[in-house]
């Protein structure tokens, strides 16, 4: 579970309706919130989505298994979930969904959701919800 909540103002959000937002995600929820602008993937998808998108690209050309990318990033950067094995977490659809959307608004290359994850979405291969994704659960 995230240990945080992007709060996204509108343009017309007091800075008192910040504070306390801000209070209630630390005091009741117990969680960190950081600010982000209200833009398709605020701060954590739009960092988080271009890195399992290259993974899966990565894997789609071959260059390494799946097992050697999630293991690559595991041990050798401390993630605690390699990008592939996150990607099921999320569910394949959730990924190819936020990627369309970010994509939709900004037109960059790194947003576009590669053919092999429209087609597990397609075949119903969405991770762990479906017990298949780019692993077997």
């Amino acid at each position: 579970m995230q240990k945080l909540v992007e709060l996204i103002p509108a343009l017309t959000t007091s800075d008192e309706t910040i504070k306390r937002a801000e209070a209630v995600v630390q005091d009741v929820l117990g969680k960190h919130p950081i600010r982000a602008q209200d833009r398709s993937g605020f701060v954590v998808n739009a960092l988080l989505i271009p890195y399992l998108l290259s993974a899966i690209r990565m894997f789609e050309s071959g260059i390494a298994s799946r097992e050697d990318i999630d293991n690559g990033m595991e041990m050798g950067c401390a993630h605690p979930m390699g990008p592939l094995k996150l990607a099921d977490l999320i569910g394949l659809d959730t990924v190819a969904s936020v990627a369309d959307s970010m994509y939709a608004e900004y037109k960059e290359p790194l947003y576009a959701a590669p053919p092999l994850l429209q087609r597990m979405v397609d075949a119903g291969r969405l991770g762990r919800k479906t017990g298949s994704g780019f692993y077997a659960y």
